[in-house]
């Protein structure tokens, strides 16, 4: 299938469901305005369920042909992204089971919900070790979302990654919003505990060589007044 390219996405300021009227009628190189506004986040919904990148490309790829093939049955009824992430997890699911991965999506019951957050800083504002710091941070966490269960971690990323609406997410998992705010908790309990197993335990609060060589020289320095 061809599509037609445009010069600059970023010169059109229509909502997606405005484009895909106009794509429809006959403007097909709006097609990729849609692409990259919503390749971010296509991205982190299909890489919550697949990890292999080829695998990865291959669904964001196919999700795209098809929504573009059935673009007439969107009804403009709810956002071009949550009709596209619903066709994206279709997709990534179809990949899972044609590898013999079978995922399991069911509900579970209903849990408080734990309110706290872990969010990472902007790079951008601050120096250079506190960058180091937070590129080994991101690794931790990047590390601990993918060793959650499949249904954890797709709410995870759409909800606290994404900052989709408990609404949106549940239209696209096709569960309800009160077991969508279910999986956050535990996908966030779950997390947390990944990040602590995740730390030599020897490690943590560790006094350090040179805090010793410190505070023994300085003790040994007052000996001589005892």
């Amino acid at each position: 299938m061809q599509i037609a390219r445009i010069n600059d996405y970023r010169d059109y300021t229509n909502t997606d469901s405005e484009i895909v009227t106009k794509i429809i009628a006959g403007e097909t190189g709006l097609y990729e305005v849609l692409l990259r506004r919503n390749n971010q986040l296509l991205f982190r919904v299909v890489r919550s369920y697949l990890t292999n990148h080829e695998d990865i490309q291959d669904v964001m790829q196919n999700t795209y042909l098809k929504a573009y093939v059935k673009l007439h049955q969107f009804k403009h009824k709810s956002k071009f992204s949550t009709w596209l992430i619903r066709i994206g997890i279709n997709e990534a699911l179809a990949r899972l089971k044609q590898k013999g991965k079978l995922v399991s999506l069911k509900e579970d019951g209903d849990l408080d919900i734990d309110k706290q957050v872990i969010r990472l800083f902007d790079h951008q504002k601050h120096n250079p070790e506190r960058k180091v710091i937070l590129e080994e941070t991101k690794r931790l966490l990047e590390k601990a979302i993918d060793n959650l269960d499949t249904k954890y971690r797709n709410v995870y990323i759409m909800r606290l990654v994404e900052d989709m609406s408990v609404a949106e997410i549940a239209e696209c998992l096709k569960i309800t919003p009160s077991n969508v705010k279910v999986r956050l908790h535990r996908a966030k309990t779950k997390l947390k505990e990944n990040l602590y197993e995740m730390i030599p335990k020897s490690e943590l609060f560790e006094f350090g060589a040179n805090n010793c060589d410190t505070i023994v020289t300085k003790v040994y320095s007052n000996l001589e007044f005892v």
